[in-house]
């Protein structure tokens, strides 16, 4: 069942993904926004629903949802492509930066999303 549920998932991912490159296209000499975009929102969800959904999901799910959805949604694969590419093209600085800004912002995301996904403390009562 996790692995139906990683296929199924990646399926979603990718053309998640697919989709909002072609809404946000860039070409190789211009700062890679769709990938910075894409992989800072699925930093956010994964944090999210580690925090309000990984405790109570069962196995299969998280599999789904986690390597298969968002595994194929963000991958490291293109952000390194991003930086490869800016960099043979003499450009450097903006591969310095894009690094600094995707690394900062999808921890900053993952980080925002696991407080966006905790689940509040049960009051006391006043004693």
């Amino acid at each position: 069942m996790p692995l139906l549920a990683v296929v199924l998932g990646g399926i979603v991912g990718t053309g998640l993904r697919i989709g909002l490159d072609a809404l946000i296209p860039h070409d190789d000499t211009q700062f890679p926004w769709s990938t910075l975009l894409i992989n800072v929102v699925g930093s956010f969800v994964l944090g999210l629903l580690i925090a309000r959904l990984w405790p109570i999901a069962p196995a299969w799910l998280r599999a789904g949802l986690g390597a298969g959805l968002l595994g194929s949604f963000t991958t490291f694969s293109a952000f390194a492509v991003s930086l490869v590419t800016l960099t043979r093209a003499g450009l450097g600085g903006l591969a310095v930066l894009y690094l600094l800004v995707s690394v900062g912002a999808g921890l900053v995301a993952a980080f925002v999303g696991l407080r966006a996904g905790r689940r509040p403390e049960p009051m006391e009562p006043d004693q």
